[in-house]
């Protein structure tokens, strides 16, 4: 444990660290995308920065940052490219179920391997209890990060041994949580999608897998958590959904960059001046950043507020979880529409592969297919907002 506490021991924060290997990102963009993988380069140097630590608790040499901080790092990243990003935030959203197994179990995932990864993807499942443990068998996909993840995870409700599902203290069925080593795993290569390339969100297929009891674990339930520290009241699902709609955010303030920076000199065919000269340009682009900063500023304020509110009173309200769920979404979809205007407005251009403007475009319609970006959570956030049943499950 000694030296993997020098994982936590930073002197900048978070954002700072991520800014630093910017260029490094920047130089690998297109074999990110093209290889479909994080290279062990990039991986080096998120590693050695601490990036993948940033939620994990400090007993096991992690940060245990504010959500603030996780947000600023995963927005940096995301503005140069939105695969690091993701993976990032996807390892880190993994990283807090050490808050929920034993501390020896903890400790051998992450504590005494400094290149500790955790990564999962949703699917059909199905667990037996057995002496010892557990019978998992599981058909399984969008692991994103699966491929430099040192252990896998697979998420089901438990059937006892006449084939019973078991439920939980809240007398519903209950999820467990199932961490397998990645080695022992064989992923199929199923990542042939149009953005977020370099997540390698692959498949992996569980026959009858052996899991010992400890190795499972209720995740995200609070009688289940036995590392007690603000950042771990909240549910993994509500840090996934500021991360991730930070991802959108760094996608669409990058696509602005490039765009004021295209425009200037771009004079587009049959023209007589530049882009930057077009009142169209110069009014839609004013928009367009309009929504990349209100959107930025209301996910940042609920995200502060909050996090003050869980500090002081040690409790995540569902009104709470409501208002992170609906900046994020909101947030997510924002940056898109700002995105699909920047690249309407680069014409031409936009679309090849030389150019930032695609890959962008691509990314951010990939992070809105995604869970997260589902605009049925704005209807679940209404539908709670007049007095129906809360979803927990996606808040």
């Amino acid at each position: 444990m000694d030296g993997v506490h020098k994982i936590g021991g930073f002197e900048t924060p978070p954002g700072a660290r991520a800014a630093k290997i910017a260029p490094l990102i920047d130089q690998l963009a297109n074999d990110i995308d093209d290889q479909r993988r994080l290279p062990a380069e990039l991986l080096t140097a998120l590693h050695e920065n601490g990036l993948f630590r940033m939620l994990l608790p400090k007993s096991f040499g992690g940060e245990e940052v504010t959500p603030l901080e996780f947000m600023d790092a995963i927005e940096t990243l995301a503005r140069h490219d939105a695969s690091v990003a993701w993976c990032i935030g996807q390892a880190n959203g993994c990283a807090m179920t050490a808050a929920y197994l034993a501390p020896e179990i903890s400790e051998e995932i992450w504590g005494r391997d400094p290149l500790g990864v955790v990564a999962w993807g949703p699917g059909q499942a199905e667990a037996k209890v057995v002496e010892g443990g557990y019978r998992l068998s599981a058909s399984l996909m969008f692991a994103s990060g699966g491929r430099h993840a040192t252990w896998l995870g697979c998420h089901t409700a438990v059937k006892d041994g006449d084939g019973v599902v078991i439920k939980g203290p809240e007398g519903n069925p209950e999820l467990r949580t199932f961490l397998m080593p990645a080695p022992e795993i064989d992923m199929v290569d199923v990542w042939d999608v149009i953005g977020l390339r370099g997540t390698a969100s692959d498949a992996y297929n569980l026959k009858e897998v052996f899991v010992p009891e400890q190795y499972v674990t209720a995740r995200d339930k609070p009688y289940a958590r036995v590392y007690d520290a603000p950042l771990y009241i909240y549910p993994s699902m509500t840090m996934f959904a500021q991360g991730f709609a930070c991802v959108a955010l760094g996608i669409a303030q990058g696509a602005l960059g490039d765009f004021l920076a295209f425009a200037q000199g771009k004079t587009p065919r049959l023209a007589k001046s530049t882009v930057s000269d077009s009142a169209v340009a110069q009014t839609e682009t004013a928009h367009a950043s309009a929504r990349i900063m209100a959107a930025r500023a209301l996910l940042r304020q609920e995200a502060e507020a909050i996090w003050d509110e869980v500090c002081s009173t040690g409790e995540l309200t569902v009104a709470a979880r409501a208002r992170i769920r609906l900046a994020s979404t909101y947030a997510i979809h924002e940056a898109k529409s700002a995105v699909d205007v920047l690249f309407d407005l680069a014409g031409a251009d936009a679309i090849f592969k030389s150019k930032p403007f695609e890959r962008r475009f691509r990314d951010i319609h990939t992070v809105t297919q995604q869970l997260q970006g589902r605009k049925t959570h704005l209807q679940s956030v209404g539908a709670w907002m007049m007095g129906k049943d809360p979803d927990l499950s996606i808040m």
